[in-house]
């Protein structure tokens, strides 16, 4: 009989699984309508997901893993995420991040000279997701 007091917890991106936990007691992220914690037996729950952290504390712990957008799906005590892109706190390269911050600082600057909402839109975007990177690599 399974062990109907903790979650299975998977984050997988197009580019295959990212994060596997058996053991998880809570997994907190943030939907489009705010954020939702999810323990066990929790009733089915399928959300869009924002670019942020996804917390999942087992054993005693916390891990965090920066989710770039996707959703969430949840029964049966087993927790999906499937992101855009997602990395794990000890796999993110700080440089790389703030990089790509400054390139998305300077690419919203030219947009909003050149009045591109879209490219606006597109930068923006990029922003927040190297914003996320630095964010749980520096916790």
């Amino acid at each position: 009989m399974a062990d109907k007091s903790v979650l299975t917890v998977s984050i997988v991106t197009p580019d295959g699984k990212v994060y596997e936990c058996e053991t998880a007691t809570l997994v907190v992220v943030r939907t489009m309508s705010g954020q939702l914690g999810i323990m066990p037996n929790h009733i089915p729950v399928i959300a869009s997901l924002e670019v942020d952290e996804a917390k999942v504390t087992h054993d005693g712990k916390e891990d965090e893993i920066a989710v770039n957008g996707g959703f969430v799906e949840f029964s049966d005590n087993n927790l999906t995420i499937i992101a855009d892109s997602a990395e794990r706190q000890g796999d993110i390269d700080v440089d790389r991040a703030s990089k790509a911050q400054h390139r998305a600082e300077e690419k919203i600057r030219e947009a909003r000279e050149k009045h591109d909402d879209q490219e606006v839109l597109r930068s923006q975007v990029a922003l927040r997701r190297a914003i996320n990177r630095i964010n749980v690599a520096k916790r």
